[in-house]
């Protein structure tokens, strides 16, 4: 009896300890997700993905974010008809009431073993500095109501995230996107994620891809707040098609380059340095360096580095950096080396504080390796080995740039003033 009564005693302990962990799990799971999307332990496991119901949602952002926007999602099933209703005021979901509507497009994925569609929806002639709520609906069903913010015209201010590498640790990836998601509840000013690259392992394996997508759903705050990407192309995502799937081709096809335009006085130049850093490419920098070269503050964002913290440098060197330099480039973000850097201004080879500032280097969730900080361009500058994510406050007067840790916790701050352009 005294057996019987002690397995009893186990069970009911058991169970109160899963009750207990569930309970946490819808706690700290995004508020709408119901119990299909929380493992047994109550831990976020994403939107499921059944039939024509949207998941792995993400909202794009190109050139013009103040007037346009690419609303994604991925569906289980071929849907005959996709697309999203929204509204400058939120209708909590009743469909007949938000005043726009447009059409998706729609496709598989490049993938032979997993039968994915994805879904495009372009929001065009938005209002700049406008909230705007939507829903997502394929073949009558509906995702809850979502919302995000369109860029700025004029002269304002504001705030972006930038960081890269989030692939391979899928633990340290999720407690990243937990972080951008603190971040943007706690900074409504802050706008979009630049992405330096390498989401994943393998660019080219689907499964890879449905994972990362599943765990960007933890950048979406509590009342469904989006956090737009600005993406960029990494080496692990070679020159496969799924990229281009996903992000619905930024840039023109096999390319993946193109500059965005925040306000009238920030410009992000989004370079690819996996293709060619010179020809069609080096001349599409110097033409939107050139044409831009009365906007106050500019920079760049590409994946392989031109000053790494840990490998050798890339193509960026030769062919990016004197027209970086040529140009007044204020801040150059790279990512590809798995750890936290900023060097010195740099000038023709060498410290000069007219020169341009490397920031960078990927700590979205992949283990960090070692950095090199006896080379000469990290006098006066910062290495370390700690996931983590930058963030922009862009001025009038200041563009300023914090290095924010997985714990929350500002590892660096670097301050630029406007140049005389």
């Amino acid at each position: 009896m005294r057996k019987l009564n002690n397995q009893r005693t186990a069970l009911i302990a058991a169970a109160f300890v899963v009750g207990l962990a569930v309970l946490i799990g819808a706690l700290v799971a995004p508020k709408g997700l119901g119990a299909a999307d929380r493992n047994p332990d109550g831990s976020y496991t994403g939107t499921q993905l059944e039939g024509t119901t949207p998941a792995q949602w993400r909202m794009i952002w190109g050139s013009d974010p103040a007037h346009n926007a690419t609303m994604s999602w991925t569906t289980a099933a071929d849907p005959k008809s996709s697309g999203v209703f929204y509204d400058t005021q939120s209708h909590n979901g009743e469909l007949a009431k938000y005043a726009h509507h447009v059409d998706a497009k729609t496709g598989r994925y490049s993938d032979d073993e997993w039968k994915l569609w994805y879904n495009h929806a372009e929001l065009t002639g938005l209002k700049p500095d406008t909230t705007y709520w939507l829903v997502m609906v394929s073949d009558g069903i509906a995702s809850r109501e979502f919302h995000f913010k369109t860029a700025p015209d004029g002269d304002a201010e504001f705030k972006l995230l930038y960081g890269g590498d989030s692939r391979s640790d899928r633990d340290g990836r999720r407690t990243m996107n937990r972080r951008m998601r603190t971040l943007l509840e706690e900074d409504p000013e802050i706008l979009a994620l630049a992405h330096g690259g390498d989401y994943v392992r393998e660019g080219d394996e689907l499964e890879d891809w449905v994972e990362w997508m599943t765990d960007h759903e933890l950048t979406v705050t509590e009342d469904g707040r989006l956090l737009p990407v600005i993406p960029a192309r990494g080496n692990h995502e070679a020159s496969g098609p799924i990229y281009d799937e996903i992000w619905n081709t930024p840039g023109k096809k096999d390319c993946n380059f193109y500059s965005t335009k925040i306000g009238d006085e920030f410009l992000l130049i989004t370079l690819n340095s996996n293709i060619s850093a010179g020809g069609n490419q080096a001349d599409f920098l110097e033409t939107t360096l050139k044409d831009n070269a009365k906007v106050r503050w500019q920079c760049a964002n590409y994946h392989r580095p031109a000053y790494p913290a840990v490998k050798s440098p890339g193509a960026a060197l030769e062919h990016w950096v004197p027209l970086f330099e040529k140009y007044n480039l204020d801040i150059a973000f790279e990512s590809d080396g798995h750890t936290l850097k900023r060097t010195c201004a740099i000038r023709g080879g060498k410290p000069d504080a007219t020169g341009v500032v490397y920031i960078g280097e990927g700590g979205l969730g992949v283990k960090q390796r070692t950095p090199k900080p006896d080379r000469w361009y990290f006098k006066n500058g910062v290495t370390a080995s700690t996931l983590h994510v930058q963030k922009l406050s862009v001025k009038k007067d200041s563009l300023t740039v914090e290095s924010i840790t997985d714990k929350g916790e500002v590892y660096d701050t670097y301050t630029a003033k406007p140049r005389k352009r």
